[in-house]
């Protein structure tokens, strides 16, 4: 699955800018119309997720608010900001490798899309064979971090 591979690449990317890694790719018929990764250390910006990065890209470059017709492979399970911006955007797909048992959005803690009020609820999809990679990568930084200190 090369769009997961991409936001691989790029959570790599942030983990080369302190920030922590995860990456995200917007995908639309197949080809990869916008790329994000963490960007919170790097612009000293807090909302600046990959998922909030790609979003921007992609609606800027289709000069659209809605992505109806877009799928969105990150790294990690979104954040319930991340979640909520996928939805608000209307992003068909959801595809993630690790789940995030602490700030999960979607299937580990807080669950947004489980009520049946919520606006758009995208089909969501974990990509297992990737999840050892991405929390592996997710590890290694916080180790890192803490060794810092």
């Amino acid at each position: 699955m090369k769009f997961m591979n991409q936001a691989l690449v790029l959570a790599k990317r942030a983990f080369s800018h302190d920030d922590v890694p995860i990456g995200a790719v917007i995908v639309r018929n197949g080809k990869i119309i916008a790329r994000g990764e963490n960007q919170v250390q790097l612009k000293k910006n807090p909302i600046l997720h990959a998922e909030i990065v790609a979003i921007n890209r992609a609606c800027k470059k289709l000069g659209v608010k809605f992505l109806d017709d877009c799928d969105i492979y990150v790294s990690l399970e979104p954040c319930a900001m991340c979640a909520t911006a996928i939805s608000l955007a209307r992003i068909k797909n959801v595809y993630f490798a690790a789940t995030d048992e602490k700030g999960g959005g979607i299937t580990s803690n807080a669950r947004i899309y489980d009520t049946d009020k919520h606006l758009w609820k995208p089909d969501v999809y974990q990509t297992p064979e990737y999840a050892d990679e991405s929390a592996q990568l997710l590890r290694d930084f916080f180790a890192l971090r803490r060794n810092k200190k």
